[in-house]
């Protein structure tokens, strides 16, 4: 990162903020992917994993104090974290500590629910001794400059501000609720609830959370400790601790819009296998709403040295190439034709292949004559000679996972292959 863009998102506000990234999730929605892995460590973009976007946003507005609490089959994450992210100097103040879920309070210290897992770590949280906490779920896709946010938590004198945005009534269900007034207080809280309330004058949106929180820190050691008091609580911030402040506290909500256009800004969940595969395919478009090469909000990872992408053979009805397509280093398309999808690291396309709207994970091997469409295929497949997928709806769903939206997920174990040592 050069020194015009560091010193332009750095502020005393972020400064003097310690972010909490929640990455303890399996993400249960997201099926096998998440078989051996946490869902914020799940691959994203080609060459990224999910709870690098959280990260990156965090150093690209300044703060550069973060926690990542982990918990489930956290290894890959863990890993994925020490690789990438350790360039951070401690003697500077800077540091991504880990937190996994120990045995702090008794032997059966798992975290019971977000607002739990910040409490297990309070004393942590002490000891870094800072101004504001920044509470981030670890498994969306988006890019945000949390100063802004950090600026109105402190103009408008709140205790928390939760950052919303607006999604279409039919999908409010999946999410955190909010409706505020006309200066900006929420005045109701539900989570997840069966008929959300929607916006004034739009019977189609609804408000809702994006799991982001700005506390004041005293505020928030006084409310987690009242919560983890209370035998009827489940110790989660968007069911328990957020709903119990609307009437004596001020609870402010931060719309995540364009600072220009107003417009609201990219953010997705991609909890689901169709929402996975349909935001990685956004990114193949020729002018994508998130855009990965923007130099000024760059996204950071661990990333293997790997040469470049390879294509060989240019044969009739034998020619590697790729078209509408993007190809991650170490791969080689060895005679065959990608078209319309996303190639991770060390992909290897055999000659006579047909792939298209394809997301494929890192380490995969696609056999000859292979005809792959609408496909997920997860970290080391060895795809076999011949197979077809994305013809036949009731033999793909036979024998792989098959949404209703007719996406083919492909894991090492549907193919009855040995599981795979690094996830």
């Amino acid at each position: 990162m050069n020194a015009a863009i560091t010193s332009r998102f750095v502020s005393r506000l972020t400064r003097e903020t310690l972010a909490l990234i929640l990455a303890g999730g399996r993400g249960s929605r997201l099926k096998q992917l998440t078989l051996w892995r946490a869902k914020p460590a799940t691959h994203f973009g080609g060459k990224y994993r999910i709870i690098d976007f959280p990260l990156s946003n965090c150093i690209n507005s300044g703060i550069r104090r973060v926690c990542v609490l982990t918990q489930y089959k956290a290894h890959s994450l863990i890993q994925h974290i020490q690789r990438g992210w350790g360039f951070l100097r401690g003697e500077f103040g800077e540091f991504v500590e880990l937190l996994p879920a120990q045995q702090r309070l008794d032997e059966a210290s798992w975290y019971k629910g977000t607002a739990d897992a910040v409490y297990q770590n309070l004393d942590i949280i002490r000891n870094h001794a800072p101004e504001f906490v920044l509470i981030l779920a670890g498994d969306h896709i988006y890019k945000m400059d949390y100063g802004p946010m950090l600026a109105r938590h402190v103009e408008s004198k709140a205790n928390v501000t939760v950052g919303c945005i607006e999604v279409p009534r039919e999908r409010a269900h999946e999410f955190g609720v909010l409706t505020a007034n006309d200066r900006g207080e929420v005045v109701r809280f539900v989570e997840k609830p069966q008929t959300p309330e929607t916006l004034p004058g739009r019977d189609d949106m609804a408000l809702a959370s994006m799991g982001i929180y700005v506390f004041d820190t005293q505020f928030l050691y006084e409310r987690l400790i009242e919560d983890a008091e209370d035998p009827n609580s489940s110790h989660d911030f968007g069911k328990d601790l957020l709903p119990r402040l609307l009437d004596r506290h001020r609870v402010m909500i931060y719309p995540f819009r364009d600072v220009q256009t107003k417009a609201q800004s990219y953010w997705r969940d991609v909890g689901t296998v169709d929402a996975f595969w349909e935001s990685n395919m956004e990114l193949v478009d020729v002018d994508p709403e998130l855009n990965l090469y923007d130099e000024r909000w760059p996204i950071w990872t661990y990333q293997e040295q790997l040469p470049p992408a390879k294509f060989v053979f240019d044969d009739d009805g034998r020619r590697g190439m790729a078209v509408d397509s993007m190809v991650a280093d170490g791969c080689i398309i060895s005679g065959g034709y990608v078209n319309h999808s996303l190639l991770f690291p060390r992909v290897q396309v055999h000659s006579f292949v047909q792939l298209r709207d394809a997301v494929v994970l890192p380490q995969v091997d696609i056999g000859r004559y292979c005809h792959l469409s609408k496909v997920i295929i997860d970290r080391g497949c060895i795809i076999p000679p011949g197979t077809v997928v994305g013809v036949n709806a009731e033999e793909d769903a036979r024998q792989f996972y098959r949404t209703e939206k007719g996406v083919v997920l492909i894991t090492r174990e549907m193919l009855g292959q040995e599981l795979q040592r690094v996830r």
